[in-house]
């Protein structure tokens, strides 16, 4: 299993706004056809309303590179410049869980 964490902060609140449209339609995409990305998620930061975290775990390494490689993948990557002050990556290593194979 491969995974990280990324925390993007907006400019403001439009910006904002415009990410979120973004990532819902990148996300429809990641959905229908991307069978080795097991989670894909976005989440709202309570009290840091232009801050989203993103969740994702993929079946391996192979898995994250294809996601990599997809034309709505480069889209978002492209487009979310303008929208952004920051992006901070946190990569995973698998210990223990549940609902995973470690």
């Amino acid at each position: 299993m491969f995974g990280l964490m990324v925390r993007f902060t907006c400019k403001d609140e439009a910006t904002a706004e415009a990410f979120d449209q973004l990532v819902g339609e990148t996300i429809e995409k990641i959905r229908d056809g991307e069978p080795g990305t097991l989670v894909y998620a976005s989440h709202r930061v309570d009290g840091q309303p232009l801050q989203r975290i993103f969740y994702e775990l993929y079946r391996d390494r192979a898995a994250f590179d294809t996601h990599e490689e997809q034309e709505h993948t480069r889209r978002f990557l492209g487009a979310r410049e303008e929208l952004l002050s920051s992006v901070e990556v946190d990569w995973l290593t698998l210990q223990s869980g549940k609902g995973t194979a470690g």
